[in-house]
């Protein structure tokens, strides 16, 4: 056994094996709590910079057309009736949840869903319909803007979507188990938070849009 063996053996020897992982790993009591509103404050400053964006951009038309000339307001009021909905269906599905009732909640989830689902059909339909008439994003500043702002939160609803998929296959697997439930507890938020930023879009974009 060579020189370096032996020392590597008296120093295993010497040393007593230790272990390092707790048999429950610490949790804090709110942390994920804390750190989703963290990133909630983290996406309301990209909002704000979008918005921001907008205010500043939102008459640079560029001798092209105006919010008057293409936004179709009864459309986007159907759209947000839909994300309003689904707000609310959401809610239902919390008080179930606090029941316990698992197949409720699922139920109110999946209505949601669709709400969310018929969102975002109808925001697509618009954006393709503005592009066929010649208005897409590269048109002008103002329309730069404006996709950038309202595309920015399709995204976000679409993940949300991805979001809510996943977690119901988790409490149809799991039920609503603590994990669950806290997970049930951030989306929550989100989706609120999603039909706040809409209102203010519908508010600032579409309705001065059409003054």
């Amino acid at each position: 056994m060579s020189e370096h063996s032996l020392h590597a053996s008296a120093a295993a020897g010497a040393l007593p094996g230790r272990a390092y992982h707790l048999a429950h790993e610490p949790h804090p009591e709110n942390g994920t709590a804390l750190g989703f509103w963290l990133y909630l404050m983290s996406d309301c400053l990209i909002f704000a910079a979008l918005f921001a964006t907008y205010g500043v951009l939102g008459r640079s038309y560029a001798a092209g057309p105006t919010g008057a000339q293409l936004f179709d307001l009864p459309l986007v009021a159907l759209n947000t009736a839909f994300l309003l909905l689904s707000s609310i269906t959401f809610g239902f599905a919390m008080l179930r949840k606090q029941l316990g009732d698992v197949r409720g909640t699922l139920l109110w989830l999946a209505v949601t869903g669709a709400f969310g689902l018929c969102f975002l059909g109808l925001e697509l339909y618009e954006f393709s319909h503005l592009i066929h008439e010649g208005a897409g994003p590269q048109r002008s500043a103002f329309l730069s803007a404006f996709f950038t702002l309202v595309g920015t939160h399709g995204l976000h609803v679409t993940f949300g979507l991805v979001w809510l998929v996943v977690l119901m296959l988790q409490i149809g697997r799991h039920g609503l188990i603590h994990e669950n439930q806290r997970r049930l507890m951030c989306l929550s938020m989100f989706w609120h938070f999603l039909d706040v930023v809409w209102i203010g879009v519908f508010t600032f974009v579409y309705l001065m849009g059409v003054l």
